[in-house]
């Protein structure tokens, strides 16, 4: 590569970046200014513009549009740059693979950053975009070498230099399944003592060739790249129809392995059309949105996929939570195109979101690939309290140096999951514990996955049907003498009640020093926040009491199940008396397409995992809270310690 556009460099200040982008500005002379942390997927391609469609001609356009509120329509393309330079953590967010597409219908060539996020990271690798954390090569390209980009890919792990020789991970699929191409020897480790996700991804990696289906290592290590066995593949309508569309290129009419074990999900668009979602958003989003939805359906019939959501054959809900109450099983591989995947992983199972391209490979060969991630182990104690929640423990964890810096991180392609332990955990159960799961992403973490205790055999058992004798040789647990990054013993008395101030979920404030923030916007939803457990502990805060007269609030359960049973115990009508926006299940409000969309001027309290800029559909600083906090805030219109109205 040699530059013949311009370097973007997105810098924490707006002014800089906006004067980049000014029509004939000279290249601009970067001179050590602080690069934005965490720039989001959110940011890069919107959920608006991702119902556009999925391709670079529809979706260049709008890569970037609003960052830092500088960034116009066309403006990347129209700039003529070729390079983008970020921070820590790029790709920070959801696994939309769009992302990356994005960026090439932008017209760049090259992205360097800090470091990446892993889903983003692996979208790149499969999409065939270079990229590199070796920022020295910038100045290399402004001195007018030109650059070999395939040097960066040499530099990679064995799969992902064997995915880039053969052309991409689809041409990569065909080969593995004619014979030519066999996993990487690297994983072939030592036995040795493994931690929970190490069991699991050796138990289920491939050992040998496909066609010989043989499956199961005696150990695996971290940086080992392997593929594994799926035990559950899932979609919902932002992604299905581009996995379809690129399983098809790949593989025309072959069958879907195993296709008893994938599902569709109805679940991110199915309140656009609500009366209250405002309605220069319906305008912009439904009918693109409902063209999305056609296209994944259309695919599912002629593939043999089951459908989730309202009027189909199996009940709606969030996949998340239909994961949990329906699929995931203690010691499978679990992959959806979302990031918030890991909720399963309360089931002692690995769970972990993929892009687009993954998910098509996975379709067809049942395997997907895995980079053995680090581990931390979490040894939670004591008692919570009363008010001290999952939410409150997982923005503690995320929120601290290690995770936000990464300290845990050696080379680029690291993972790291957590892995979660103690009798602390005896006191929630599997709605609360996989609140923990789900928010690992949102600490740049692959996954969660939780030790077998008490409450995760007893909803196995009783939700889910398991006998002792089938659940006994499932379950999963570190052997003595397993290896960790990090042991961290955390005694809940430790933990205050906690928030996430706008922008990120790994931006942990105590409550108590929050300030007098006011709150305008409820918003009680979400696979982190709509679990039956939520919507009782929302419901316990506010009984008795009446919301302020500034505050609006809205509730969607996050499944049938859930809504059934909350509507059983009284719970949605005694929310619809308070004057609350109560919805059917779906994953509305925490991307924009449901109500509880902020109004101009409104400050959101919410359940939801997520508060990047705009990605709730509207500008408008966004807190997340624990369902207690989201009810005590209602109350008084600010942010509201539960035990401050006794």
């Amino acid at each position: 590569m040699k530059l013949t556009g311009k370097i973007l460099y997105l810098t924490d200040d707006p002014a800089l970046i906006q004067r980049q982008l000014e029509p004939g500005a000279p290249q601009f002379r970067y001179r050590g200014e602080p690069l934005a942390f965490g720039v989001n997927t959110d940011a890069m391609i919107s959920g608006q513009a991702c119902t556009l469609g999925y391709t670079g001609e529809i979706l260049g356009p709008h890569f970037l549009r609003n960052f830092k509120g500088v960034v116009d329509l066309e403006a990347i393309r129209k700039g003529g740059f070729e390079v983008i330079v970020g921070g820590d953590a790029y790709g920070t967010g959801s696994s939309r693979e769009v992302a990356v597409v994005a960026h090439q219908g932008a017209g760049i060539k090259l992205v360097a950053a800090k470091s990446f996020q892993r889903i983003f990271q692996e979208n790149m690798v499969y999409g065939g975009m270079p990229f590199t954390t070796d920022l020295s090569v910038l100045d290399r390209l402004l001195a007018g070498e030109d650059v070999d980009l395939s040097a960066f890919t040499r530099e990679l792990p064995p799969f992902f230099r064997a995915v880039s020789q053969s052309g991409g991970l689809l041409p990569y699929a065909n080969r593995l399944i004619s014979g030519e191409a066999r996993p990487p020897e690297s994983a072939r480790a030592a036995r040795r003592p493994l931690n929970i996700t190490e069991k699991i991804v050796a138990r289920n990696a491939l050992a040998g060739s496909l066609p010989e289906n043989a499956f199961g290592l005696d150990s695996v290590r971290p940086g080992d790249q392997v593929l594994a066995r799926t035990d559950f593949r899932g979609v919902h309508e932002y992604t299905g129809g581009m996995v379809v569309a690129l399983y098809e290129e790949a593989f025309g009419k072959a069958p879907v392995s195993n296709p008893s074990s994938v599902a569709a999900f109805e679940d991110h668009f199915v309140l656009l059309d609500h009366g209250a979602v405002p309605e220069d958003v319906r305008a912009s989003r439904l009918k693109p949105a409902m063209d999305l939805t056609k296209e994944m359906l259309e695919g599912c019939a002629r593939m043999g996929v089951k459908v989730h959501g309202p009027h189909r054959d199996l009940p709606p809900g969030v996949c998340h939570r239909l994961v949990v109450e329906r699929y995931a099983l203690p010691g499978t591989i679990n992959v959806l195109t979302d990031s918030h995947t890991p909720t399963a992983g309360v089931l002692n199972c690995l769970a972990f979101g993929v892009g687009s391209t993954a998910m098509a490979f996975a379709m067809r060969t049942g395997l997907i690939p895995v980079t053995v991630p680090k581990t931390v182990r979490i040894n939670v104690t004591g008692r919570a309290g009363s008010v001290v929640s999952p939410k409150d423990l997982i923005l503690h964890i995320i929120g601290d140096p290690y995770f936000r810096e990464e300290h845990w991180r050696e080379s680029p392609t690291d993972t790291c999951v957590i892995e979660l332990g103690g009798p602390g955990l005896e006191q929630w159960n599997v709605d609360e514990l996989s609140v923990l799961t789900n928010m690992t992403v949102e600490g740049g973490l692959m996954t969660g996955v939780v030790e077998p205790c008490a409450p995760i055999i007893s909803f196995l058992k009783t939700q889910r049907g398991l006998s002792e004798e089938r659940l006994a040789p499932l379950l999963v647990r570190p052997d003595p003498g397993a290896e960790y990054a990090r042991v961290w013993n955390l005694d809940l008395g430790e933990v205050p009640v906690t928030v996430a101030s706008p922008g990120d979920s790994r931006n942990r404030v105590a409550l108590d020093k929050a300030g007098d923030t006011p709150v305008h916007n409820v918003v009680i939803a979400s696979c982190t926040g709509g679990s039956l457990a939520d919507l009782r502990a929302a419901f316990q805060v506010l009984r008795g009491r009446k919301m302020a007269p500034t505050v609006r609030m809205t509730v969607t359960p996050s499944s049938h199940d859930v809504a059934m049973a909350a509507e059983k115990e009284g719970i949605l009508e005694f929310f619809r008396t308070l004057g609350a926006v109560v919805t059917e299940p779906g994953c509305g409000s925490c991307i924009g397409n449901g109500p509880g969309i902020p109004r101009p001027g409104e400050i959101t309290a919410s359940t939801t995992n997520r508060n990047f800029d705009r990605r709730m559909g509207a500008p408008g600083d966004v807190w997340l809270v624990s369902p207690a906090v989201a009810a005590a805030s209602a109350i008084t219109g600010r942010l509201t310690d539960p035990r401050s109205l006794d």
